[in-house]
């Protein structure tokens, strides 16, 4: 759930919400729904971040939130020093210990407590949900080959799924960012050959378009789209992706597309014009 999916009315740091279900994901929509059913805060981190308490979205002060990023991230406490040190990596130690003391308090100001801290180490508290950890155990389910059938939509996957943080520059930041990225596009494959084996063709194809939106000279997403349009019968739509693909990889590349692919398409052509063939041997009076 983001902001903009919502009517918001209130001022401050407190806001009151009512949700517009036709314009969030299913994901996102569950989240809300479990939000609201509950006080129990969640902590959105694509589009955000920002926190829910129940219909309420708690706006993050400037001054912590990636502090409140930073936690929510990892599974586990974080030692304060380290958690200081990654923050505000310029200065002295004093200075970046006072600047994490700050944050925590402007936090708990805004009505945001969610962060247990003691004399080492800060950590989310018991029972507060991250919406970015759903959506990398999602993830982790469709690559595992372990999905169950709600998994299999493309509606519950944001539409900024790879685009965690977006313009933070620390190094955890763009580390995290890049590996739930990669995990979306892994799962978006692996969705399309799902929903492919289903006869879900249009939403097969869908998926591979997301990931070849997202990252178009990525070659397993070219191959999933492929094998989406192949597995439809749309034989000329799948050409006209890997002609496409081709031509990106030479002007911008300037190399030529893998084996794999090629293959792929020939196998795919093969299969799409045996049927014909055998039609036209009948009507010719062959065997």
């Amino acid at each position: 759930m983001t902001p903009t999916a919502c009517q918001i009315s209130g001022t401050g740091t407190h806001f009151c919400v009512n949700l517009d279900s036709s314009s969030l994901a299913p994901s996102d929509l569950r989240d809300s729904v479990i939000a609201m059913e509950s006080t129990a805060p969640v902590i959105h981190l694509i589009g955000g971040p920002y926190v829910c308490y129940g219909p309420e979205i708690r706006a993050v002060p400037d001054g912590s939130k990636k502090l409140l990023a930073l936690v929510a991230l990892r599974r586990g406490r974080v030692e304060r020093s380290y958690a200081a040190g990654a923050l505000w990596p310029f200065g002295d130690d004093v200075r970046a210990v006072g600047n994490l003391r700050s944050a925590l308090w402007r936090l708990r100001r805004a009505g945001i407590d969610v962060i247990d801290a003691d004399k080492r180490s800060v950590r989310l508290g018991d029972g507060i949900r991250v919406g970015v950890h759903g959506l990398a155990e999602w993830a982790s389910r469709l690559i595992n080959h372990v999905a169950v059938p709600e998994d299999l939509t493309l509606a519950g996957v944001p539409a900024t799924a790879c685009r965690l943080l977006p313009g933070w520059y620390d190094t955890w930041a763009v580390l995290e960012r890049e590996r739930i990225r990669q995990l979306v596009l892994h799962a978006l494959e692996a969705l399309s050959a799902a929903l492919s084996a289903q006869g879900r063709h249009t939403e097969a194809v869908a998926a591979a378009q997301r990931t070849v939106l997202e990252e178009p000279l990525r070659e397993s997403g070219q191959r999933a789209l492929i094998s989406a349009y192949l597995a439809q019968g749309d034989d000329a739509q799948a050409r006209r992706a890997y002609a496409l693909f081709a031509r990106r990889l030479r002007i911008e590349l300037g190399v030529e597309p893998s084996r794999q692919i090629v293959a792929l398409l020939a196998e795919g052509q093969a299969m799409a014009e045996a049927p014909r063939h055998s039609s036209a041997r009948r009507v010719g009076g062959g065997v």
